[in-house]
């Protein structure tokens, strides 16, 4: 069976027949009209660093325009906060326990009705451009047909990669050819923004609508002043960090990793206070005002091509980080500095900016995106995220009670020992860990910083309650055995770098991926 014939279904036509109709000044007739999609997504930002957010540091002024004109989600959260998992559930509109992206650096499955594909069948023109990040190997190449999910149009991506000064990526050739453009001594934040320019140029142009995912690698370490262009970094770098209100000196036991200047808990609170926090905020900031430039460039791009009003347009995250709250670096946590992401939604005459609170989380991405494209028809039925286009269009209608939120183990090893699960409401965090049944609750809206945990406070006793109910419906709707992290392995994985299983069973008809990695 071919790839296209299996993912096609009998929903083409209805997709096709809900596009909205503009009339032909010419002719009279009607042509169909959809908007075009634009969906941009930095690597670990964290959605309490930037201007509009509050943060007093940062110089955002075209994040912070944006946000003025858009609608806010302001508890939007990454289902699990690393790279892979998150992009898997973006694409699918699944959990990751269902599209078995347990760790980063393993091959996805390529048998999902993604939304490019609901796209593509809907007459769009697709583009991807940047970190593609859902293969077994860091240089490898996402070759043209199932693997890259229903982005059979412009591709200009790689598959990891976090050196801006060493970015390569790779696109097709004239033949269909996979050829590598190597960027090595370019900026290559700056150089995918550019090609992202390029396609929209191209693709408004012809007469159809057009899709296009831009993933930007910062500001995801290497945190330092070789990795961001020099103009930005001297902004900071005498900018004085503080700690944060919630570090903790004695790290998080939970926590899969260390960072490279503290590598084990000896070093962890020498080095952190003496060089390693100041060093990494510098060169953080100075990224996040960097890719706040780029956005600037492509918004007044978007306004020179004449199709802003005719374009939805999404600025989000993939996840955040952690710099020492609670103990922790890097991400794979429910705290809020990891786990809530940037969510910034604009499609001007069609939504109305201000903020919405309700607990929108990566699962809802793809089909709330279809539902704002009138393509709500064609959400394929196996989608297990809630569309809240209607909320974000400013109606009432039913949200979600709460965010499940999964951590299905380590970042990128299969290691025991860091499973959790979560679930965050618009008051509460609660959480529980597999390894020995810590449980941990959190009143946000009391504690903010989530300081104190009150799972055993008796005046929460109703909440906790609920909030496990919540979860434990949610994992049994999933399927979700809350497994230990080698288990995922030996049972969903094709040697041991591929999937083939998710929750819900083995995936069909095509085979999982050959591995490449030893």
């Amino acid at each position: 069976m071919k790839r296209r014939d299996f993912m096609k279904t009998a929903s083409i036509a209805a997709g096709a027949a809900m596009m909205p109709t503009i009339a032909d000044g010419k002719t009279g007739a009607t042509k169909a009209k959809a908007p075009n999609i634009i969906y941009v997504f930095a690597d670990q930002l964290r959605a309490d660093v930037l201007g509009y957010a509050g943060d007093k540091k940062a110089i955002t002024p075209n994040f912070d325009k944006f946000a003025a004109e858009s609608m806010n989600m302001t508890n939007a959260v990454s289902v699990m906060p690393v790279c892979a998992a998150y992009r898997s559930s973006l694409f699918t509109g699944k959990y990751p326990s269902s599209t078995g992206m347990i760790i980063n650096e393993i091959n996805m499955n390529p048998n999902h009705r993604t939304i490019a594909h609901v796209l593509s069948d809907a007459g769009y023109d697709l583009g991807y451009v940047g970190k593609w990040h859902l293969n077994d190997q860091h240089r490898r190449p996402t070759p043209k047909g199932p693997e890259r999910l229903g982005f059979d149009g412009f591709w200009a991506a790689y598959g990891f990669g976090h050196n801006s000064y060493g970015a390569s990526y790779y696109t097709d050739d004239a033949d269909g050819k996979l050829k590598r453009v190597s960027l090595k001594g370019k900026h290559g934040p700056e150089e995918f923004t550019n090609i992202a320019m390029n396609y929209m140029e191209t693709a408004s142009k012809k007469d159809k609508p057009f899709a296009m995912f831009l993933s930007w690698n910062p500001p995801h370490d290497p945190w330092g002043p070789r990795n961001v262009p020099k103009e930005n970094y001297e902004k900071f770098k005498d900018v004085e960090f503080g700690l944060p209100e919630n570090f903790k000196a004695k790290p998080d036991q939970y926590m899969d990793r260390y960072p490279g200047f503290a590598l084990n808990k000896v070093k962890w609170n020498e080095k952190f206070l003496k060089t390693g926090l100041q060093s990494c905020l510098r060169a953080y900031y100075a990224m996040v005002n960097n890719l706040d430039e780029h956005f600037g460039r492509l918004m007044a791009h978007l306004e020179k091509l004449g199709i802003a009003d005719d374009t939805i347009i999404v600025f989000s995250s993939d996840h955040g980080e952690m710099f020492g709250s609670q103990g922790r670096m890097f991400k794979l946590t429910f705290y809020d500095e990891a786990a809530r992401i940037p969510m910034l939604v604009r499609y001007p005459g069609k939504i109305k900016p201000g903020k919405s609170d309700a607990c929108i989380n990566t699962p809802d991405i793809m089909p709330t995106l279809l539902g704002l494209a009138n393509l709500g028809g064609n959400i394929p039925k196996e989608v297990e995220g809630a569309d809240l286009s209607g909320v974000i269009r400013g109606k009432s209608g039913v949200e979600p009670p709460a965010a499940f939120m999964q951590g299905l183990g380590h970042t990128y090893r299969w290691i025991d020992g860091f499973e959790w699960r979560a679930v965050r409401d618009k008051q509460f965090t609660y959480a529980k860990y597999l390894r020995d049944g810590k449980e941990l609750l959190f009143d946000r809206k009391k504690d903010p910083l989530s300081k104190t945990d009150v799972v055993a406070d008796p005046a929460y006793k109703t909440d906790l309650a609920r909030l496990r109910k919540i979860m434990n419906a949610k994992m049994t709707e999933l399927k979700d055995e809350f497994k230990p992290c080698s288990w995922y392995r030996d049972n969903w994985m094709y040697k041991k770098y591929s999937i083939k299983a998710g929750a819900k069973g083995e995936f069909g008809p095509l085979p999982p991926i050959e591995p490449n990695r030893k």
